[in-house]
């Protein structure tokens, strides 16, 4: 057997997307800017197989696959996959797999398979509606923060990321990695190649974003995708760390002009992150994306 994996390209964004379509999904992996613009970090791949889509990451002996996404014949795809890694050698293994996909998979195949929940690799995901307001008890420091940031930076401007505006989102970000030590983290590195990248890539990938302005300068940007009609995904955000209440302005005034529409926000996972998570939990998820990595019994 022989399936071929390509990296995905821009001129595969409509099929992709056509897949995704299938099933209404929520986690963050499951958009088209994701998919393409950590490709080259996580070695990622995929491939059209029996009317659905897969994508495979990992290197040469330790690949993982993703859930098959489409309206083709899952079980048949999955039996491809597990004989795809047995003939080249490496234990076979999902990713990203939702519970729903785990559910279907169990049907298929009755106790063939185990699975594991990492905490870290949840995404959170709130009420959008919840996010603009702040209203309540549980959101009185976040008001708090959108007050005092009005108060010290009365001149404060939101716009929505054109053609016009991108270039000096682009040189914020370059000023963000130079004040925030990239150069010497790894993961930093891949993280701030993948905002520049979305940035020079903003109107191909079709991404939504918005931008801070103080004193006339771009103070905080932001940008994201929907995964779903309901579910809109925040991918980047960043925020000069000097200017208090930036990340929370630039959350609240994003969501506000441009995700409205959407019942509700995907900020992604906290990799462990105990900071991270503190902030994320902070904002009251209404609930988390599982993402299962499931093996096969006995290997």
């Amino acid at each position: 057997m022989d399936i071929t994996f390509k990296r995905p390209a821009l001129e595969d964004r409509d099929t992709i997307l056509k897949h995704l379509a299938e099933r209404k999904l929520h986690g963050c992996e499951r958009t088209f800017a994701n998919v393409y613009l950590w490709a080259r970090f996580y070695n990622e791949g995929w491939a059209e197989i029996e009317g659905t889509a897969v994508f495979r990451t990992g290197q040469e002996g330790a690949y993982s696959y993703t859930y098959p996404i489409g309206a083709g014949d899952r079980k048949k795809v999955v039996e491809m996959l597990m004989e795809d890694a047995k003939e080249k050698g490496y234990p076979f293994q999902l990713h990203a797999v939702s519970k729903g996909e785990m559910e279907e998979l169990e049907n298929y195949f009755p106790g063939k398979f185990n699975v594991e929940w990492p905490r870290d690799l949840e995404d959170y995901v709130y009420e959008t509606e919840k996010l603009i307001n702040l209203s309540g008890k549980k959101y009185h420091g976040k008001k708090n923060h959108l007050n005092q940031f009005k108060a010290a930076y009365p001149d404060w401007k939101y716009e929505t990321i054109t053609d016009e505006n991108v270039e000096e989102c682009f040189q914020m970000a370059l000023s963000w990695r130079n004040h925030n030590g990239c150069e010497d983290d790894p993961e930093k590195n891949q993280e701030m190649c993948v905002a520049l990248n979305s940035l020079r890539l903003f109107k191909e990938l079709h991404l939504k974003g918005g931008l801070l302005r103080v004193n006339g300068k771009v103070v905080a940007y932001t940008l994201g995708e929907p995964v779903s009609d309901d579910t809109f995904v925040v991918h980047i955000e960043k925020a000069y760390a000097d200017i208090r209440g930036a990340y929370t302005m630039i959350n609240q005034q994003f969501l506000e002009h441009e995700v409205k529409d959407y019942t509700y926000v995907n900020r992604e996972e906290d990799t462990g992150d105990e900071g991270l998570r503190t902030a994320k939990l902070s904002y009251r998820p209404v609930f988390m994306v599982e993402k299962g990595i499931v093996t096969l019994k006995g290997e």
